[in-house]
């Protein structure tokens, strides 16, 4: 019943919007009203408050079908979610009761998460970002880069050094109101690809930040950070997923009507096995996203899986989109067809949550720490 709820959705109202919402680089803000109003957004807040208490395993399927219509439109649609982990995982009652509750569920707001700087992507321990402790509360200087749906924010999750000598032991992550003096979104960045979906930078300029804003432990905000993409990874391989699917069914409507040398080109080998390795890859990608969901609802700490199903979902998504382009030959590379935005929007699965080259990093320091 969620799958049909979430593919329902995507086929009647993102669909609809998507050439435009690409065309203008436009988040089209009234899906995301539709979406809250039927359990599409906000899943994961726990029930207590105002939540649906949604399982890992229920998002990543979620997270498939609007990924299908548009991956650009279901980043910025799943996007609280990622910035309201900090506060679901280390949060404290009041902190969960009033920006989980009031904040994200009854007033319908936006929360954006804020580790990305120009000189700390993947890095995450090389942020820039300071907080310096002053007469009971922090002040925080810094920029943060790529955040999305900044431009709709209505306050963030975002992590700066309280100690800057002490590593990634130094680390603190601050809940931050839009509102606050000092903080400033600058213009939405003109992407490639995802461009429904909202980017910009957020500048930070003597932000004054409460002490009751801190977000777990002051100091342990790397370790927090990680355990939110052991959480949010899953959900972005599934939306990786969800794009692998539309190529492949794209793929297949296609090949089967277009005629060379006297027959349907996926009668061709060279043709039709490129559209089998794209739905034999589709399914192992899919049943790996779906194995880190699984272990996630069971408690089960392994931070190789997400990093499987990052890497594997996302290098195979990229190769999908870029073969269907082939499997429509000229036709492909021309914008009025579909998968000429499939391969724009594509490219940053192997970028964003962690490159695929990190996630091999993880894989490559668990497997060794197991000897």
């Amino acid at each position: 019943m969620l799958q049909k709820l979430a593919r329902d959705f995507a086929q009647q109202e993102i669909m609809p919007l998507v050439e435009e919402c690409d065309r203008d680089s436009r988040f089209p803000m009234e899906l995301f009203e539709k979406a809250r109003q039927i359990g599409l957004t906000n899943m994961g807040i726990p029930e207590e408050y105002g939540g649906l208490g949604a399982s890992a395993m229920d998002e990543v399927i979620v997270a498939e079908e609007l990924a299908y219509a548009c991956t650009g439109i279901s980043t910025s649609l799943s996007t609280n979610q990622l910035g309201a982990l900090p506060i679901i995982l280390a949060g404290t009652e009041e902190q969960k009761a009033h920006w989980l509750g009031e904040r994200l569920q009854d007033r319908g707001e936006f929360v954006s998460y804020g580790v990305t700087e120009a000189a700390a992507g993947s890095n995450v321990i090389g942020i820039e970002t300071r907080a310096e402790k002053r007469n009971g509360a922090y002040l925080l200087n810094g920029a943060k880069t790529f955040i999305t749906n900044a431009s709709y924010a209505h306050f963030f999750t975002l992590f700066a050094k309280t100690d800057p000598a002490a590593g990634h032991r130094g680390m603190t992550c601050f809940v931050v109101d839009r509102d606050t003096p000092g903080l400033s979104v600058g213009n939405k960045f003109d992407k490639l690809g995802q461009r429904a979906s909202d980017t910009a930078e957020v500048v930070l300029e003597d932000v004054e930040v409460p002490a009751e804003n801190v977000v777990g432990e002051v100091g342990r905000g790397f370790y927090l950070a990680m355990q939110v993409f052991d959480y949010s990874r899953p959900g972005v391989s599934a939306a990786a997923v969800g794009l692998q699917r539309r190529a492949l069914e794209e793929c297949v409507r296609y090949a089967a009507e277009r005629i060379a040398f006297g027959q349907p080109i996926y009668q061709h080998q060279a043709v039709g096995h490129k559209i089998a390795d794209m739905a034999i890859h589709y399914h192992a990608a899919r049943l790996l996203v779906w194995q880190a969901a699984w272990q996630l609802d069971a408690g089960i700490h392994n931070p190789q899986t997400p990093a499987y199903a990052k890497a594997f979902a996302a290098d195979m998504a990229t190769r999908a989109a870029v073969d269907a382009v082939q499997v429509f030959g000229g036709y492909g590379f021309m914008k009025e067809y579909p998968v000429e935005k499939l391969l724009r929007d594509v490219k940053i699965f192997q970028i964003y949550e962690g490159t695929s080259e990190i996630q091999r990093n993880i894989i490559v320091r668990e497997l060794f720490a197991q000897r």
